[in-house]
């Protein structure tokens, strides 16, 4: 079996992680599997041999960023290594670039934002600002991406984008399509500058649907994400282990990209 490293975490403290974790199955109309804590993590990944996490959180409003930003680091701090950390911004932060000092400050490799949940159009002037400055940073832009019921995220949204910052590295979660994985794909599989993640597909797709995303995209361009806490780590591989990829292919996915994506050192 190859290293995995998971690189879609939701996390939350404790006090909060049950009702944050209802929340977004709420939101997707979705039992939850999980609640959103930490120790829950860990334990959902060792025993799906998950050798390394990404975790992060989302800001709702803007005086949440800096805390969510200093939970997250802290829990990588004494993790020993064994999570990467990524930090939230939201739209209407009063010093932007601020907040982005502070996250890179605090050890954060990168910056996961969800339009839909916060409700932005990831295109407009804030959004914009947000991927100018990622690039400037050098960060990693980790977008939810697509809904069928909204228009915050989905393909018409992310065009411009990666057409006008091409030095910003993007991921773009679910195949960069939720819910409108074959319209994304075909889209956004001819620039270069965005990766995707294979995140909460899976539940919703064929198998051979699967294999075309990874396919167009290339496995080079796809890594490996369990969207904790909506579901488990060791489904999630076993269905990607069931899929008839190659060895090189599963590499890539399961720990190569990410590894290169994120600085990690396994």
């Amino acid at each position: 079996m190859f290293p995995v490293i998971d690189t879609h975490c939701h996390i939350y403290p404790d006090k909060i992680a049950q009702k944050a974790a209802a929340g977004i199955g709420s939101f997707y109309d979705i039992g939850m599997n999980f609640d959103g804590r930490l120790d829950t993590l860990k334990a959902v990944s060792a025993r799906a041999h998950v050798v390394h996490s990404v975790i992060f959180s989302v800001a709702t409003t803007p005086h949440q960023v800096h805390s969510i930003n200093t939970f997250i680091a802290e829990n990588v701090r004494q993790s020993g290594g064994r999570f990467t950390g990524l930090g939230t911004l939201h739209p209407d932060s009063a010093d932007m670039e601020a907040d982005i000092l502070e996250l890179k400050a605090l050890g954060l490799k990168g910056v996961k934002l969800h339009p839909d949940v916060q409700q932005f159009p990831i295109d407009d002037s804030r959004g914009r600002l947000i991927c100018a400055l990622c690039a400037k940073h050098k960060l990693p832009l980790l977008l939810h991406c697509g809904d069928y019921r909204y228009d915050y995220s989905n393909v018409n949204r992310l065009i411009p984008l990666l057409e006008d910052y091409p030095d910003l590295q993007m991921i773009g979660a679910h195949f960069g399509g939720w819910s409108v994985w074959a319209q994304a794909a075909e889209a956004l599989h001819k620039y270069p500058n965005i990766t995707v993640d294979a995140s909460s597909t899976f539940h919703w797709v064929s198998r051979d649907t699967a294999k075309k995303l990874i396919a167009l995209y290339g496995a080079d361009r796809v890594l490996f994400g369990s969207d904790f806490p909506m579901w488990d780590p060791k489904d999630e591989i076993e269905y990607l282990l069931s899929l008839g990829l190659t060895d090189d292919e599963l590499e890539h996915i399961f720990y190569q990209n990410a590894q290169r994506m994120f600085d990690i050192k396994l």
